[in-house]
């Protein structure tokens, strides 16, 4: 324990020293990680959780506790510490562990892996924008839920460096947030001057605290981290609603107490050396050879663990008012209580129609009804980044404001990676279904957000519409032809191509029994021929993969189609049967989900003996060689499109039935 004791070295004090020499020892010793931030910030992350925050370490799921996100998430240590000493479960063992393979903590902070995380940080910036999208969640579930009631207020509080607010993602959520006038929402800005190669003055020379005031956000100063109590009053009031976000600047010292490396960017990562690391623990009262299990002694847990007493009060204060709201609102209570349990109600799809077979509808079309029958029922929420109409998912009602939380839908505005990273946050919140929607080529500003979405297991659905090169006129810039195949990358992201309307309502079905991972939805702008129904539709599609249309017994050749080339490929199943030739067509809206399927069920649709195999999709063709095999062949788009009608850029790069044609009968001739 520190050599000074009573009343020289309160409780507090020793506290913020241990959460200070922890970094320092533990990277020093591992010989790499994070412990400049975590030692500068140590003050304020102790009293923030210590003192302020909401929290219940014994209920780590309290829907109206507030949220911590981390978007500094290489400073996980700051984080693990503080979970450490108000009782989440972590011990000195698991601090000392950190980094290495299965220990509960990782690198940077996972969801889902370590009690207490609220989100898996560590790309720049992310964790703001999603942070964002939280606070959003938790006004518009007061809003529609308790109106009237704090009974489901609080605050999300995310804690940033430079780094992630020179990451363009910070100032589109910033802005956004700053317009919506979410007052629920605190960020704490480590402002400490130096980046890993240099300091900010060389990269980042705008006015930061004008450029938050400008956003609509109020500003806060906090000039001094080690004076416990004057950060604790600065962060009570950034909590206060005064409807506006609020930034709180905190001047700090990366690296400090450190005379060799505080303030430089060499404290950053990696060991401060075994003399200096001792120099740091001196200065902190500590011997300086004392190991970790000096650092933190009975006395000063018992006194940190006060957190989880505290906590615990918090949590049956709490319970008793949502006692007595339930008893006075029951109607609202039972609404509440289906909402948080996650309950679906997919019946309203039945009330959407597939059209008849041969009629003309845009899959966005259909994907519109969709929404608007389900908006009630299935807890989606979202909107679009300024295309609602032209990508069909406008619902009826007025937009989410400061002046209307309720709002039936959220206006993003031409901010497509804010909005992913805010979709993130508003499913992380919880239980909301969220979904987002721009044009598919547009999709690449949305890539990091979506990597996140997938690795963390969200279920955000991604509504692309105008998802080929039949866009057309708009030219190339506007024209997918590598965004299929680059989010078919992606690991735990479903990506849906539906063939027709009909596919539409059985993905939609398939989608909301699962929302453990993201959906990207590629629809089309164009309509499309509503083809023959098949008995297998519904399950088919929702398997990913199906025989949507064969003539016999579909055994000399094999169509692999998605979306509008499903229409195509029986076209031209259609042409070999006057031939004498049997083809099946088989539609694969999600070639993730028939993956998956048990190997009886994807050799009842591709048996191995059929190795005459024709896949046409209008996008990159590399990933389909898989399912083409050796002796199959593959029709696709790999060069960029150029300016003309739809139907003339689809023929200028080989989507056409002639081509289709005379790549079935060169696989057929072997």
């Amino acid at each position: 324990m520190p050599e000074q004791s009573g009343s020289d070295f309160s409780l507090d004090q020793r506290a913020v020293a241990a959460a200070r020499a922890i970094p320092a020892h533990l990277v020093q010793e591992k010989g790499h990680g994070h412990a400049g931030t975590a030692m500068a910030m140590a003050p304020l992350s102790y009293v923030l959780f210590s003192r302020v925050l909401r929290h219940c370490p014994a209920h780590p799921d309290w829907p109206a506790r507030d949220r911590f996100v981390l978007s500094a998430g290489h400073a996980s240590l700051l984080l693990y510490i503080q979970l450490f000493f108000t009782g989440y479960g972590l011990t000195l063992a698991d601090l000392a562990a950190g980094r290495s393979l299965g220990s509960k903590t990782p690198g940077h902070p996972e969801v889902h892996h370590t009690p207490g995380v609220e989100m898996s940080t560590g790309p720049l910036g992310q964790g703001v924008a999603s942070a964002v999208g939280m606070a959003a969640a938790a006004r518009h579930e007061q809003a529609v839920f308790t109106p009237g009631s704090d009974l489901l207020d609080h605050t999300v509080w995310t804690l940033a460096g430079d780094g992630c607010l020179q990451e363009g993602i910070s100032a589109e959520a910033s802005s956004l947030a700053g317009t919506l006038g979410l007052d629920n929402l605190v960020m704490i800005w480590d402002d400490n001057g130096v980046t890993i190669d240099s300091p900010t003055s060389e990269t980042f020379s705008e006015d930061v605290r004008a450029r938050y005031a400008s956003y609509n956000w109020r500003v806060l100063e906090i000039d001094d981290i080690t004076d416990l109590d004057t950060v604790e009053a600065v962060l009570r009031q950034a909590a206060e609603r005064t409807g506006r976000p609020t930034f709180v600047a905190v001047k700090t010292v990366i690296g400090a107490p450190s005379r060799k490396f505080g303030g430089t960017p060499a404290a950053h990562s990696g060991g401060f050396g075994a003399e200096e690391v001792a120099e740091v623990k001196k200065a902190l009262g500590y011997a300086p050879d004392a190991g970790l299990k000096d650092l933190v002694d009975d006395e000063l847990l018992r006194h940190t663990r006060k957190a989880t007493h505290r906590g615990a009060h918090q949590y049956s204060e709490w319970e008793r008012a949502y006692g007595q709201w339930a008893a006075e609102h029951p109607g609202d209570a039972e609404r509440w209580t289906r909402f948080r349990a996650g309950e679906v109600d997919a019946s309203a799809l039945s009330g959407v129609s597939a059209g008849n077979q041969g009629d003309l509808i845009a899959t966005r079309t259909t994907n519109g009804e969709v929404l608007q029958a389900l908006r009630s029922t299935a807890a989606l929420w979202g909107g679009s980044a300024d295309l609602s109409g032209s990508t069909s998912v406008a619902v009826p009602g007025e937009p989410f404001s400061a002046q209307n939380p309720s709002g039936e839908f959220i206006r993003f505005g031409v901010r497509e990676h804010a909005m992913a990273a805010a979709l993130s946050g508003i499913a992380l919140h919880g239980p909301w279904r969220p979904f987002g929607s721009t044009y598919l080529v547009f999709s690449d500003y949305m890539r990091p957000s979506i990597r996140l979405a997938a690795l963390m297991g969200l279920g955000v659905i991604y509504v692309f519409s105008h998802d080929s090169v039949a866009v057309g006129e708009d030219g190339p810039t506007h024209q997918p032809v590598e965004q299929l195949a680059s989010l078919r990358a992606v690991p735990g992201l479903d990506v849906v191509r539906p063939a027709d309307s009909v596919e539409v309502l059985a993905v939609w079905r398939r989608m909301l029994a699962s929302a453990d991972r993201p959906v990207a939805l590629a629809l089309s702008r164009q309509k499309l021929p509503v083809l023959p129904f098949a008995l297998a539709a519904d399950d088919g599609a929702g398997r990913g993969g199906y025989v949507r249309w064969q003539n016999g017994g579909g055994e000399d050749l094999a169509f692999i189609a998605t979306g509008s080339e499903v229409s195509l490929a029986v076209e031209a199943a259609q042409v070999l049967e006057g031939e004498g030739i049997s083809s099946r067509v088989v539609s694969m809206p999600c070639v993730e989900w028939f993956s998956e399927q048990d190997p009886d069920y994807r050799e009842h649709v591709l048996p191995a003996r059929l190795t005459a195999r024709v896949t046409v999709e209008a996008g990159r063709g590399d990933a389909w060689y898989r399912w083409a095999g050796s002796g199959g062949r593959v029709v696709s788009i790999d060069r960029f499109g150029e300016s003309g009608s739809g139907s003339e850029i689809l023929h200028l790069r080989g989507i056409h039935l002639d081509n289709v044609l005379a790549a079935a009968r060169e696989t057929l001739r072997g």
